[in-house]
């Protein structure tokens, strides 16, 4: 909590409640159906909290902003925006039944009106957001191929309505196709853990 904390100053004593509670709901939930390594669970709040929430340092979303948290498994980064955007709504959908059975427990949990788990393969979801969210689930263009299909025209946000995902490493090769118009941010520059070294946030305005 300590690092989440240091990060976001302004939360409200709900919001501080809710990221608490994600400790042993996850801790919980992962002894009975692995959605985290075993052996990062004691990682929790900064490999996955927090690097989920790094996406609320390169955009702030607009009340009533509709994001799709594609290929969630156990809800990230999905169930930490949703608890810092209250006023947004988000869809977390994944094709493993049951790690969306964890996400919709803990969002249960947690109180989260806003954030709406679901059984299902991207390929499958007709509905339109002015966001795609993910976490490191497939290269960007075969995301992009999916998900276009999904990304509303009407825009509501400053920045213009596209693909926001979670990736480290080398992203040269799969950013290649859209190297005029692809953003990418070095996660390091919010944070300054080790851990956050070579990870980036990568925007595709579609």
């Amino acid at each position: 909590m300590e690092t989440i904390l240091k990060y976001f100053t302004e939360l409200t004593e709900d919001q501080k409640r809710q990221i608490a509670m994600l400790d042993a709901l996850y801790r919980d939930w992962n002894a009975k159906i692995n959605v985290i390594s075993r052996k990062d669970i004691d990682n929790l709040y900064e490999h996955h909290v927090l690097h989920s929430m790094a996406i609320a340092k390169f955009i702030r979303f607009r009340p009533h902003t509709q994001i799709l948290d594609f290929g969630t498994g156990g809800g990230f980064p999905g169930i930490p925006l949703a608890i810092l955007f209250p006023e947004c709504d988000f869809k977390l959908i994944d094709g493993t039944g049951k790690k969306i059975r964890v996400a919709q427990e803990v969002c249960n949990a947690l109180g989260l009106k806003n954030c709406h788990p679901e059984h299902l393969r991207g390929e499958d979801e007709k509905g339109q957001y002015d966001f795609i969210v993910s976490r490191a689930v497939m290269p960007l263009p075969d995301l992009h191929k999916i998900v276009r299909k999904n990304i509303s025209k009407e825009q509501r946000n400053a920045l213009p309505n596209g693909i926001i995902c979670l990736k480290g490493g080398d992203l040269q090769e799969e950013t290649r196709p859209y190297r005029n118009i692809v953003e990418i941010t070095d996660i390091s520059q919010f944070f300054n853990e080790d851990w956050f070294k070579e990870k980036y946030i990568t925007y595709l305005p579609c």
